[in-house]
């Protein structure tokens, strides 16, 4: 065997070897389930963020854990939910509990999607590598419903001061 054809060989098993890997990284970044790579939009939902504009007071705050079914909803309790919305989609939730101190978390809303539903995902100020996603959203006029079955929010349901996973379930009117 020739020492050129020994070469091209080699050359040729770097070039093969190169484009497997290649087209292996490109399939598997493809399909992944990463839904923190889902694209965040503002238009294209079934309504515009920026119609939420304003501030809402919740009927309903159900927070419940599905390990358990332990569940609360704070304001059957004697708490209440506030949300305050900007045309730009930054939001407030103002959580008053009915048993402890009242906290606030704030973030930005995007449209996204979440195993192949589309979503509302609210990107956290304290955690911007993260998002909750809302798989149920329902405005009209005077009525906003928001909800996940996806561990999309925390509550402490012992007040031991340690948050616990938890699925959302709220219903708000404009105020």
């Amino acid at each position: 065997m020739k020492k050129t054809d020994n070469y091209f060989r080699i050359k040729n098993s770097i070039k093969i070897l190169l484009f497997s890997t290649v087209l292996i990284l490109f399939v598997v970044s493809s399909c992944s389930d990463d839904e923190s790579e889902a694209a965040l939009v503002k238009d294209g939902g079934p309504f515009q963020i920026s119609e939420l504009a304003g501030n809402w007071e919740a009927t309903q705050a159900l927070f419940w854990r599905s390990s358990d079914g332990l569940n609360v909803d704070i304001v059957a309790e004697g708490g209440s939910l506030s949300l305050t919305v900007q045309s730009s989609g930054r939001c407030t939730f103002i959580v008053d509990p009915f048993d402890r101190e009242p906290y606030t978390v704030s973030g930005e809303m995007f449209w996204s999607s979440y195993e192949g539903d589309e979503a509302l995902a609210i990107v956290w100020d304290g955690n911007p590598d993260e998002r909750s996603s809302f798989t149920e959203h329902v405005l009209n006029n005077t009525t906003f419903n928001l909800g996940c079955l996806s561990e999309c929010g925390e509550y402490d349901f012992n007040n031991n001061g340690t948050s616990d996973i938890a699925d959302l379930g709220f219903v708000f009117i404009r105020v």
